[in-house]
């Protein structure tokens, strides 16, 4: 295999719970907690879980939104193809450079802009930063981005404000700023949740056709298992802070190995009224994610526990076959006894 654009190693992000004024906080929020993934050059990695799993925040690290409290995100670095960059600990002096190969595209364009700035404004912004230029050829540029992300005639739109355009010419807007650096990696934190059913598909075909053409690598940040096959070559499978499964999109959806998985691909409607899925009922609610004990995040839901479960810590992904990654010691269990 070649050498992965972005290799995370054991990030963790934990939020301190306070505790009152002047206090040394004891309890942490594990939002997310030891999690480990690739990303290969020109590859969509889609990271699906339910609200507060720590999707988001884990591409706000990614990005350096926010901090990690510990682990590594390595980065290939293009001038020496050798070499592996950790931007979770990158220096400020770097900073600039790193903004230009990573950028990401949020959830709700309009409150992603400022409502003062023309598109032109908005999508010129990050050259202006890198002083890549002159003003004549950033309006090249824009109009350039305008075009291919389908805002066209671009001299309709370059002196328009968010608030004259809908939320699909937004959301293209919002990606034409994303790649007008030309970046090698974008986060996409559901850039299509908020749009109408009617244009969600042509925004990520869109998003699709721009990958191939500006080589970038995706991680999709979605809970639609759907959106996630339409754009993503492989799955990652996240709940409460961990990554519990991972692996090729079609392998996962046809495939899954952890309850959790099954859980979530029994809940999708198939437009079939003949068509029998397996039910899974998990059981209760979202454990809390305040201090988890050691063992497996998912065992109080599970309909399927062991005391294998309940006696060892939570159990690392490991590969079943396939590069199909799985966290579950029932798994692991089945296939030894197999």
């Amino acid at each position: 295999m070649s050498q992965p654009l972005l290799k995370v190693e054991n990030l963790t992000k934990l939020f301190p719970v306070s505790k009152g004024f002047l206090r040394t906080p004891t309890d942490f929020i594990h939002a997310v907690d030891g999690i480990n993934f690739e990303i290969q050059p020109g590859e969509s990695l889609g990271l699906v879980g339910e609200s507060g799993c720590g999707k988001s925040t884990t591409g706000r690290m990614l990005v350096k939104l926010m901090e990690a409290s510990s682990g590594h995100v390595l980065m290939s670095d293009k001038t020496h193809t050798d070499d592996l960059i950790d931007i979770a600990n990158i220096p400020n002096d770097q900073m600039k450079r790193f903004r230009r190969r990573v950028q990401m595209i949020f959830q709700d364009p309009y409150e992603s802009m400022n409502p003062r700035r023309t598109v032109f404004e908005t999508v010129s912004e990050p050259l202006t930063v890198q002083n890549i230029g002159s003003l004549k050829e950033r309006e090249e540029r824009v109009s350039e981005m305008l075009r291919l992300v389908g805002l066209a005639p671009p001299d309709a739109f370059l002196f328009r404000y968010p608030h004259e355009l809908s939320g699909g010419q937004r959301q293209r807007v919002a990606i034409a700023r994303a790649l007008v650096l030309d970046p090698s990696f974008v986060v996409a934190d559901e850039p299509t949740s908020m749009l109408d059913v009617s244009i969600r598909i042509s925004i990520m075909d869109l998003m699709l056709k721009l990958a191939d053409e500006f080589d970038v690598s995706y991680l999709y940040i979605t809970h639609d298992l759907a959106v996630a096959r339409y754009m993503c070559d492989r799955i990652a499978v996240m709940y409460l802070g961990k990554i519990v499964e991972i692996g090729d999109t079609e392998e996962i959806l046809g495939n899954p190995q952890h309850p959790y998985t099954k859980a979530l691909l029994s809940a999708v409607p198939v437009p079939d009224p003949s068509f029998k899925r397996e039910e899974v009922e998990i059981l209760g609610g979202i454990t809390k994610a305040i201090n988890p004990p050691s063992e497996c995040r998912f065992i109080e839901r599970c309909p399927w526990a062991k005391d294998v479960c309940r006696t060892s810590d939570h159990p690392p992904l490991e590969d079943k076959g396939d590069g199909h990654y799985v966290a579950c010691h029932l798994v692991e269990s089945a296939l030894t006894s197999a």
